[in-house]
């Protein structure tokens, strides 16, 4: 079955989104595995940095990625966009650019992303879709997750008490593994 690495694009402690990546973890179909990976490390792109050598934060992350047959980004959205600390650190994975190909060439990707707002993150997800055809990965488009409001779909300690959401993110998963078998 299917092994998928998960990154939240958030580095808050409680952020909704790496509760709903936990939360995706417990809804994931028998026999597939879901290991989250952290953007926690990676520092702002800088050139002179990369010419020294790629950070181990960056080269761990890709070697996770390598190693699993699926990603999942679960992005926050901020001021209707993709947050600046998450693109950096896929903008990371791509140096050297002759490494594009071993990361993200036709790998299958899935979006998905809570938000406290009423739009869930709808804005942000549209603008990772340049991002991911241009890394030549292979998007998952069956079904679509925004959860809005996440301050009362996750409880104090982050737990998903919502049950239209859990039944939403449960056919998410179903789906999207189901993808990742179908294409490795």
């Amino acid at each position: 079955m299917a092994v998928i690495v998960g990154i939240a694009g958030s580095l808050r402690k409680g952020s909704y989104n790496g509760f709903l990546l936990r939360a995706a973890q417990e809804v994931l179909p028998e026999g597939s595995t879901l290991e989250i990976a952290s953007i926690a490390g990676i520092p702002l792109y800088d050139f002179d940095v990369e010419t020294v050598g790629i950070p181990e934060a960056v080269t761990a992350l890709k070697e996770r990625i390598v190693a699993a047959q699926g990603l999942l980004l679960v992005t926050p959205e901020y001021n209707q966009s993709i947050p600046g600390v998450f693109k950096n650190a896929i903008d990371w994975l791509t140096r050297p650019s002759k490494e594009i190909p071993r990361i993200f060439g036709g790998r299958p990707v899935a979006i998905m992303g809570a938000s406290g707002g009423i739009g869930g993150t709808r804005m942000s997800q549209v603008g990772w879709l340049p991002v991911i055809r241009t890394l030549g990965t292979r998007p998952w488009f069956g079904r679509q997750l925004y959860v809005a409001n996440a301050g009362q779909v996750f409880d104090a300690e982050g737990r998903l008490i919502d049950d239209t959401v859990r039944r939403q993110l449960t056919q998410f998963m179903a789906g999207f593994v189901e993808f990742v078998n179908q294409t490795a």
